[in-house]
């Protein structure tokens, strides 16, 4: 079927997960601990974050889940904290933290739009927190929507923040694919009623992306050819 626009996901699929946030939550976690190893192993453990690796661990509802769910996480290791104190907290590090593009991201994205496909961003991030690393990362002008969990259409897996873009950008659902490297974005997609496809720089192996994949990718840099196939 024809491919009219795009949708990704933010963090795992325009940007390696691994290389941004595994860095970017070991900074929150000694910044939060000040010090103090046992409590810093506490919030880890919250995160499900493993300090000896200095990764996340997988089944970590923060690698999908919005930046409230990772407060509620993390806030269980810091009972004297409001949640809303380490939202804040959180968004703000989120805002600065080390980008690694899965691929050069201004050549590619140009490379999109020159086939003539509407482009989007859809994060269970802030808004403000996508707009940010977009805009870090030079390509914020490439997309013609950009929403978060907060932006008011919802957050992945419900489809709702999808089909803002479809209405934005007047496009059909069925012509438009959702890229994803979680069970959420691909859901999402799925529940839209989009093409979906699975990308391998997040946290999630080919085989759990495969069920709700129409197909599973390296990175972005092969949609291209997946398209033309």
């Amino acid at each position: 079927m024809r491919i009219d626009g795009i949708i990704f996901d933010k963090d795992g699929t325009l940007f390696d997960f691994r290389a941004t946030w595994d860095v970017w939550a070991l900074g929150v976690i000694d910044e939060l601990s000040a010090g103090d190893a046992a409590l810093a192993q506490r919030i880890a453990d919250a995160a499900v974050f493993d300090l000896a690796a200095r990764a996340f661990r997988p089944e970590s509802p923060i690698i999908a889940g919005t930046n409230r769910e990772a407060a509620e996480a993390i806030g269980t290791a810091l009972p004297g904290r409001p949640v809303e104190e380490i939202e804040s907290f959180l968004s703000m590090r989120a805002a600065m933290a080390p980008l690694a593009p899965a691929v050069p991201l201004d050549p590619y994205l140009t490379g999109l739009a020159a086939r003539g496909l509407s482009l989007g961003v859809i994060t269970n991030d802030t808004e403000a927190g996508a707009l940010a690393h977009l805009g870090k990362a030079g390509v914020l002008a490439h997309f013609d929507f950009v929403a978060g969990f907060d932006s008011g259409h919802g957050a992945k897996p419900d489809p709702a923040p999808l089909l803002a873009f479809c209405r934005s950008t007047g496009l059909n659902p069925a012509r438009v694919v959702m890229v994803g490297d979680s069970h959420h974005d691909l859901l999402a997609g799925r529940r839209a009623g989009m093409q979906t496809l699975g990308v391998l720089t997040g946290t999630a192996l080919a085989a759990d992306l495969a069920p709700l994949a129409d197909a599973v990718l390296p990175d972005i840099g092969h949609i291209p050819a997946w398209i033309d196939a």
